[in-house]
């Protein structure tokens, strides 16, 4: 008969709508439209060519067109014994002038050789120009001069262009570091140094450039191989499909295979350990306690004491004991967990299209973080340049003072210190927008957040949905609904929008608070104070539960919604406290999915990762012929191992899901319907059978 006789006060997840938590949803699309216009502000101020190309010391990137430095694209350092550390170069300003040049110099050459020489040699004065400033030309200036105002280098090094800069250009001779077949270089200083201080000055960049290679030799390796990959995450998904498929005839079988191998393999353990234990009886040593002993590092000495072995058996003994009792007791509430399992599979055989809903939840969560990522970069570059005095004294009280290179030369900074310098800094700027730069960066983050929790909630709605519509069937599948995925995802959208931001919201403010704590937590890494550190230790624990717990109420509220298609408070309560009163169930119904479902994605990424790795050392024959040359075999192989996990994991997501609708589905009814004529159960006939004499009584366990 319809089921719609049997209890006038629910009609199943589809009739009687109305929009849900109005309020939520008009301030989510607010913010949405706040974030698109954050966004184009970005863009309209930001330039990320400054972050991909090095900038001289005025403020001008190197490549930067319609300027001066079209068509100079490497950034060279004037003293680059100044930068200590490759991360200052990449990083921050080093203290020395930088500008922009069209290639790196390939000589050794210092400014007072080329001086002194210029008028018999002027094609070497010609070609150190080129390193000068811009529009520097006046051989007879004096090098003290010259290199006070730093006019020009005072040396120049065979480099070459690594990152866009110019780098000492280092080879190894008999194991001696040298630059050109050279050990020592003179500074232009009437000091002669030793190339090792160049390799200080420049530390790290080989390992950088070893990095480089082996991350070409990877793309070339995907580039390849990268059809087999696909083909391997094809043969994923159909293992992950058929797995599921094949639940509702294995689940049982499986899950009473893995426990009773697990009860076998304890069984073997005590006995194993009571053969050691009474093969150690008489020799020499082996009734000394652990105490005696003390610690050891190797390991087995330990191994040689009868103590040592009964702690084990008695241990395993406990744990056996736990297990078989646990069974005893919970055989009922298993049986049940099983038959959700098989009613689970046997809903996605009808509703197949909700296997491949994930897409669009990843399909959304793409746009959001290539969104986010655009802006933060965008938001990050935007700015004017700030200049300030570097000065080479240190007592020079303008150091590190915002200075404007236009009218710097006329103030009485260079007076005061000889040799001091307006260049390039950063980018930033005093402007309203440029101040809450940060905050912008805080708000970015924030509704970032906020929109992949919706997405994610969206998706879990969605789901809950359609097999909530399944379960409802009185007659299944008769009394299914047309495209129950679709209308369901309708119904989310058009009703629901409201109480799914309202649930993304709790969880996006909790998440943002765990960055603060993340960044806080990095920045304070330097100082030792204790208490601070066990105060955000024990607050990072207490907001990641919380989190937990949070993304828990709101999956099952969101089954709630998509059920009766109440606010989200309303959903949240009720769902809780059902789950509540089922208690037990939970948790068997938990534990079991869990572990079926873990042991579905080993048996996937496992079988697709044998597979492939045979097939990428060529151990399977007939397809010898076929397996592209790799320079590492692993690359192709970790990435279908990751990947095959990864699709299992999508495939498995949504039965989790499923099973979630499933149990609560079935706790309402239980609670509603006592089986009778006039209230119906609308479970199958198999949980029908396990529940046996409850089928009159309501039974609220």
């Amino acid at each position: 008969g319809e089921p719609r006789k049997f209890d006038p006060k629910f009609r199943g997840p589809i009739h009687n709508r109305h929009c849900t938590d109005i309020i939520c949803c008009v301030i989510f699309i607010v913010v949405i439209l706040g974030y698109i216009a954050l966004g184009v502000v970005a863009w309209v101020h930001g330039d990320p060519r400054k972050v991909i190309y090095p900038t001289d010391s005025y403020g001008q990137f190197c490549g930067q067109k319609n300027t001066l430095n079209k068509n100079k694209t490497i950034l060279f350092y004037f003293n680059i014994l100044k930068c200590a550390s490759p991360v200052v170069l990449i990083n921050l300003q080093c203290p020395t002038t930088q500008l922009c040049v069209s290639k790196c110099p390939d000589r050794f050459a210092t400014y007072i050789d080329v001086q002194a020489s210029y008028r018999y040699r002027p094609d070497q004065w010609n070609y150190f120009r080129q390193f000068c400033k811009p529009g520097f030309n006046n051989p007879r200036k004096s090098v003290a001069q010259v290199l006070r105002d730093e006019d020009c280098p005072s040396m120049i090094i065979p480099s070459r262009p690594f990152l866009k800069r110019c780098f000492p250009d280092f080879s190894t001779k008999n194991g001696v570091l040298t630059v050109a077949n050279q050990t020592t270089f003179k500074d232009g200083r009437g000091k002669t140094r030793n190339v090792t201080d160049l390799r200080e000055a420049a530390n790290g960049i080989n390992n950088v450039l070893d990095a480089r290679s082996v991350g070409m030799k990877i793309f070339e390796d995907y580039a390849i191989s990268w059809y087999w990959i696909l083909i391997g995450l094809f043969i994923a998904m159909m293992l992950s499909l058929l797995f599921l498929v094949l639940l509702r005839f294995t689940a049982g079988v499986l899950f009473w295979i893995f426990i009773f191998g697990v009860i076998g393999i304890i069984g073997y353990g005590i006995w194993h350990c009571y053969w050691e234990y009474d093969h150690l009886k008489g020799i020499p040593g082996s009734d000394l306690t652990v105490y005696d002993i003390g610690f050891q590092t190797d390991f087995k000495v330990y191994l040689q004491l009868r103590q040592t072995w009964l702690a084990f058996m008695i241990i395993l003994c406990g744990v056996e004991v736990i297990i078989i009792l646990m069974l005893i007791f919970l055989r009922n509430r298993i049986r049940i967990a099983i038959a959700l399992l098989k009613e689970g599979s046997r809903a996605i055989g009808y509703i197949m299209s909700t296997l491949f809903y994930p897409i669009v939840t990843f399909l959304l969560i793409a746009i959001c973080i290539s969104y986010w990522a655009v802006t933060a970069v965008f938001l990050a570059t935007s700015g004017e340049p700030v200049y300030k005095v570097m000065a080479n004294q240190t007592l020079c009280k303008y150091a590190n003072l915002t200075c404007d290179p236009e009218t710097f030369n006329t103030t009485n900074v260079t007076k005061l210190c000889p040799g001091a310098q307006c260049t390039f800094a950063f980018y930033g700027g005093e402007s309203l927008y440029h101040k809450y730069i940060f905050i912008f960066q805080l708000a970015n983050a924030f509704v970032f957040l906020w929109l992949v929790n919706f997405a994610i909630a969206l998706g879990q709605c969605t789901l809950a949905g359609a097999f909530a519509s399944y379960y409802w069937a009185y007659r299944k599948p008769a009394d299914i609904p047309l495209w129950p995925l679709f209308s369901s995802f309708g119904r989310a959208i058009r009703y629901h929008t409201g109480s799914l931001a309202f649930g993304a919201l709790i969880l996006a403010i909790v998440q943002l608070i765990r960055v603060i704590l993340e960044y806080l937590d990095h920045k304070l890494k330097g100082t030792q104070n204790s208490f601070t550190r066990f105060l955000l230790c024990c607050l990072k624990c207490c907001f990641w539960c919380l989190e937990k717990f949070l993304k828990f109420i709101n999956r099952n509220a969101y089954i709630m919604i998509a059920i009766y298609g109440k606010n989200f408070c309303t959903s949240a309560k009720e769902a809780f406290f059902l789950l509540m009163r089922n208690v037990v169930r939970v948790a068997v119904l938990d534990k079991v999915t869990d572990f079926l479902l873990f042991l579905g994605k080993i048996l996937v990424a496992g079988g697709v990762g044998v597979l492939a790795f045979f097939f990428f050392t060529q151990r399977i024959p007939v397809f010898a012929q076929e397996v592209p040359m790799l320079n590492y075999y692993w690359v192709p192989l970790l990435t279908v191992i990751i990947g095959s996990y990864l699709v299992a994991h999508g495939f498995f997501s949504v039965y989790a899901m499923c099973v979630d609708t499933l149990f609560l589905c079935f706790c309402e009814d239980l609670e509603r319907n006592d089986g009778s004529t006039a209230k119906p159960y609308f479970m199958s006939a198999s949980l029908h059978r396990i529940l046996g004499k409850k089928k009159l009584s309501p039974k609220k366990a």
